[in-house]
């Protein structure tokens, strides 16, 4: 059965690139699926052309029509520019939500084999760490900028449940270090706790990021959807392929409210390329993931279907063979057409339905509070001296302020007033300064008349304010 014709933009990438994604190509045209490929460059051969960013200007337009890519690894050589041409697709396009499904394979043995193991995680895609943003503090202190909002927690935990109740699952595990980072990792646990009464048909967990890591090692199969922030959900992610048989067999898409993006997890695999050996399982599994995406639901469980029946005939690629023969790409690929419309003996198709994606929205988001104001201010300060004698400089400089030295901390402890544990010092201290009528608003004005004496005697490189909202410190309090 032929279905209607549509674009959808194709980067075949680096290395084993465009073998896996051929091979890709023509197991979807033999679904019947009529898929019309833009096929456009980005990656190695773009930072040679010297484009900066990695994506052509023409690369872009491809996927602002069709909305739809299916991509290769790409690589980013050293000497041409530096930036990651697939970080830059996906903020461009703000595919802010990372889903990454993992589920035993027949025939790919691994310790967690006869599990049943089938989950899927969710990530936040665009925040986090991994916007990048970081500062030398001093010569020898580096300082990341960790960047976590309401709305992106809202997007992606939405995303979480939507994909839950379309895919027939039965629990959500929202993954943080919310005892910790009480503000940024907090928000992402607060935000799944407010939305999960709206699921009332999915079981919703909170866990910690390092006991969900043990579980995982530990009784993975109690998992379904996990979700989660970006540097924490890249490596549980990867934990997660590990545990079904690794990167060639882990597909990914990349979710935004306007375009979606489709690939292998796996790297370019230069040393392999052109050989015809790689395995395209993984590239494989994410067209039928873009499939199921446009529309398309029974060509993608026909693939999904025959992957599994090629692996349960006992065909291996060349990264799973072991001891047996193995398979080119193409012959590979060529028996799974051969499946196509044949059922795994091991694990039925799900029932999966739409998923209905958080949309986006052109104005600024603003989380509206009632009362706010400013208490104090956190000045940081490099200095060489010991913390003594750097709070008496401070207090000498706050003398004729508003303001008083409240604690001193350095590499996150507390240093002044001192306690008795010894903690080994660098260059960078936080210095926090408290109005001295703690009911009063600190101003403007005052924080520069601060920050004017504090720089007559030291260097200081960057403030923050403490802010109260709605009758709730928004800082962390202390330091340890």
């Amino acid at each position: 059965m032929l279905f209607d014709s549509r674009k959808i933009t194709v980067i075949p990438g680096d290395g084993i690139g465009p073998e896996v994604v051929t091979a890709a190509l023509k197991v979807v045209e033999a679904t019947g699926v009529g898929i019309e490929a833009e096929v456009h460059q980005a990656g190695a051969a773009s930072f040679a052309r010297g484009i900066e960013s990695g994506v052509p200007e023409e690369t872009i337009e491809s996927i602002e029509r069709t909305k739809v890519l299916l991509k290769g690894p790409l690589e980013t050589p050293i000497g041409h520019g530096n930036k990651s041409a697939n970080v830059t697709l996906r903020t461009l396009f703000e595919t802010f939500g990372n889903l990454r499904p993992v589920r035993e394979l027949p025939g790919v043995t691994t310790p967690f084999t006869g599990r049943k193991l089938d989950i899927v995680i969710v990530r936040e895609n665009v925040e986090d760490l991994y916007t990048g943003i970081e500062y030398m503090q001093t010569p020898g202190v580096a300082q990341a900028l960790k960047v976590i909002s309401r709305t992106g927690c809202e997007k992606i935990v939405e995303l979480a449940f939507e994909f839950a109740v379309a895919a027939g699952r039965q629990r959500v595990h929202c993954a943080t270090k919310a005892n910790i980072m009480k503000l940024t990792e907090g928000m992402l646990q607060h935000t799944f706790e407010d939305f999960a009464p709206r699921y009332p048909q999915i079981e919703a967990k909170h866990i910690l990021i390092d006991n969900c890591a043990h579980q995982l090692a530990m009784r993975p199969e109690q998992f379904d959807v996990i979700v989660t922030t970006n540097m924490n959900g890249d490596i549980l992610s990867d934990l997660t392929s590990g545990l079904t048989g690794g990167l060639g067999f882990a597909p990914s898409a990349n979710i935004g409210s306007d375009v979606a993006i489709f690939e292998a997890v796996h790297g370019s695999a230069p040393d392999i390329a052109g050989k015809n050996i790689a395995n395209p399982t993984a590239i494989i599994l994410s067209a039928a993931m873009m499939l199921r995406h446009i529309g398309e639901g029974a060509a993608a469980d026909d693939i999904e279907q025959a992957v599994l029946v090629t692996l349960e005939s006992g065909m291996r690629s060349g990264d799973m063979a072991g001891t047996q023969p193995a398979s080119s790409t193409t012959e590979f690929a060529d028996a799974i057409i051969a499946n196509l419309g044949r059922d795994s003996r091991t694990a039925g198709s799900r029932d999966f339905r739409a998923v209905r994606i958080p949309e986006s929205s052109r104005e600024v988001e603003v989380v509206e509070v009632t009362n706010r104001r400013v208490t104090g201010v956190d000045v940081y300060v490099e200095s060489r001296m010991q913390p003594d004698e750097l709070a008496e400089s401070l207090i000498a400089a706050a003398s004729d302020s508003t303001l008083n030295l409240h604690m001193i901390s350095n590499r996150g402890n507390t240093v002044y007033p001192a306690g008795d544990r010894a903690v080994t010092l660098v260059d960078q201290y936080r210095c926090r300064f408290m109005k001295k009528n703690r009911h009063a608003d600190v101003t403007d004005p005052e924080i520069l008349r601060l920050l004017t004496r504090i720089g007559e005697a030291h260097l200081w490189m960057h403030i923050e304010k403490l802010q109260h909202f709605d009758g709730e410190d928004a800082f962390s309090r202390g330091a340890r």
